[in-house]
């Protein structure tokens, strides 16, 4: 099993979303800001399928990885909001339509973003588990 810190654990869960070809991919640090999550990993699916797809890939990668589990997962009956709970790090896979309309970032705009050449930096250890 190989631990690692809730930031890079965001990071890598971030490329595996990308080499999924999610789009969007926004990592926000809300330990100073919430109680919940230390991170907040969002993403979106061009289609319902592939907001799906993407769920079970980040599952399947961060078990054979991490040897994680989710805490919890939740996913609305048409499958364009999906959310998967490890407890330090919440990842929301969202069809772009409710992307759009639930403005995620907005209502934590007072987190901090990680940007998109940092979370590549910080999981490139992790890049032979991506493929």
């Amino acid at each position: 099993m190989t631990q690692v810190d809730s930031h890079k654990f965001a990071c890598v869960t971030a490329q595996f979303l990308d080499d999924k070809l999610a789009k969007n991919i926004t990592i926000l640090n809300i330990s100073n800001v919430s109680s919940l999550a230390d991170y907040f990993v969002i993403a979106t699916g061009d289609s319902t399928p592939h907001v799906k797809a993407l769920m079970e890939t980040v599952k399947d990668k961060v078990k054979s990885t991490f040897s994680r589990l989710p805490v919890r997962q939740e996913n609305d009956l048409k499958n364009r909001w999906n959310l998967i709970d490890y407890g330090d790090v919440v990842i929301h896979i969202l069809h772009k339509e409710e992307r759009e309309t639930y403005a995620i970032e907005k209502f934590w705009s007072h987190a901090y973003s990680i940007s998109e050449n940092e979370w590549r930096e910080a999981s490139k250890e992790y890049s032979e588990y991506t493929k």
